[in-house]
C-alpha cells in the first residue's frame, strides 16, 4: 500500500511539473489548459510500458528507418515529457504532441457546460481533457473508426462518464450539435457533417491538408445565416488522414500550402464567387485574406 502511495504521488508530482511545461510552451493564454493536462493521467492511454517514443522530426522523411525509440522501462516520467507516444507505430498512430494539444485546446476553449465533439479518438487522452475542460454539467462524444481504439477509449473514459465514444467515422450525418468540433485526423476540407452539426457560435477546429503532405489547423467559427465566418490557422500540421471523406484531388490544397502564409488567412466563405482574396478554392467554400 506505501508503494502504491508513493507511485501515485509521484504520478502527480511528475504531471504537475508536465502540465507546466505543456502550457509554457504553447504558450496557452486559459490556466484551465495547464490543470487540465495536470489533472489528466497519461499512463492509461498509453498502455503497459516500455513505450516507443517518436523520435524524429514529424516535418523529416519517414524513409531513414524507424522514427521511434523504446523506453528502457515503464517509468512513467517517460510520458511525461513534450512526446508522441506510439499506440500503433506500423501505422504512425500516436498519442499526438502535447504542446500542440494544448496550442489547440487553447485555441478551441471548450467552456463548463458545453458539448464537444472529438473525431479520432485514439486511445482517449485528448477525450478525456476535453471532458476536463467541459465539466460533469457538458458532454463530449468520440468518433474512432478503429474498432480496436475505440473499445480503448470506451475502457478509459469510465472515470469521465459525461464522455463516449462511438466506433464510426467522425465525417458522416448523424452527429449530435455541438458547441466545440476538435478533429485529430487530417482533411482536405471541412466535412459539412462537422458544418452542419455546429451551433451558432461554435466553433471547429481540424487538420485541413492535402492526402498526403503537410497543412495547417483551421479554426472556424460558425455564424449562422452568414456567407463568411471567421477562420485562422492556429498552427501548422501533420496528421494522419481522415478516413470516411470521398477521395478528391488536393493538388491545389498542395500548392496553396507552399505558397502560403497560413496567417493571411481570415475567413471561410460559402456560395460567393473566389475574389482577389482567394487563398485556396476549394470548390462550394474557399479560404480568404478579408475578414467576413
Amino acid at each position: 500500500m506505501a508503494d502504491r502511495a508513493g507511485s501515485d504521488a509521484r504520478s502527480v508530482k511528475l504531471r504537475g511539473f508536465y502540465a507546466s511545461l505543456v502550457a509554457g510552451q504553447s504558450a496557452a493564454a486559459d490556466g484551465r489548459i495547464e490543470e487540465a493536462f495536470a489533472a489528466v493521467p497519461r499512463e492509461p492511454f498509453a498502455g503497459p510500458g516500455p513505450w516507443s517514443i517518436l523520435a524524429a522530426n514529424v516535418w523529416r522523411s519517414r524513409d531513414r528507418g524507424s522514427p521511434y525509440v523504446t523506453t528502457p522501462d515503464d517509468d512513467p516520467a517517460f510520458l511525461y515529457q513534450d512526446v508522441l507516444v506510439a499506440l500503433d507505430a506500423a501505422r504512425s498512430i500516436n498519442i499526438g504532441q502535447p504542446s500542440l494539444h494544448a496550442l489547440c485546446l487553447d485555441a478551441l476553449a471548450p467552456q463548463p457546460g458545453e458539448t464537444a465533439i472529438q473525431v479520432g479518438t485514439g486511445s482517449g487522452y485528448y477525450t478525456a481533457l476535453l471532458a476536463h475542460l467541459v465539466g460533469p454539467e457538458g458532454q463530449v462524444h468520440g468518433f474512432e473508426i478503429d474498432p480496436g481504439l475505440a473499445e480503448r477509449t470506451a475502457r478509459n473514459l469510465a472515470p469521465w462518464p459525461w464522455a463516449r465514444v462511438e466506433a464510426r467515422s467522425g465525417a458522416s450525418d448523424g452527429l449530435p450539435q455541438a458547441d466545440a468540433i476538435y478533429v485529430n485526423a487530417g482533411a482536405p476540407r471541412p466535412a459539412r457533417a462537422w458544418l452542419d452539426a455546429l451551433r451558432p457560435d461554435g466553433r471547429l477546429l481540424f487538420p485541413l491538408q492535402p492526402r498526403y503532405g503537410r497543412g495547417g489547423m483551421l479554426l472556424i467559427r460558425k455564424v449562422a445565416g452568414a456567407a463568411a465566418w471567421p477562420a485562422r490557422f492556429v498552427s501548422p500540421s501533420v496528421f494522419i488522414p481522415l478516413q470516411g471523406l470521398p477521395e478528391a484531388d488536393t493538388e491545389g490544397l498542395s500548392e496553396a500550402f507552399a505558397r502560403g502564409p497560413l496567417m493571411a488567412v481570415r475567413a471561410i466563405r460559402f456560395g460567393e464567387k473566389p475574389d482577389a482574396s482567394c487563398w485556396y478554392d476549394g470548390g462550394d467554400w474557399w479560404l480568404s485574406t478579408r475578414a467576413p
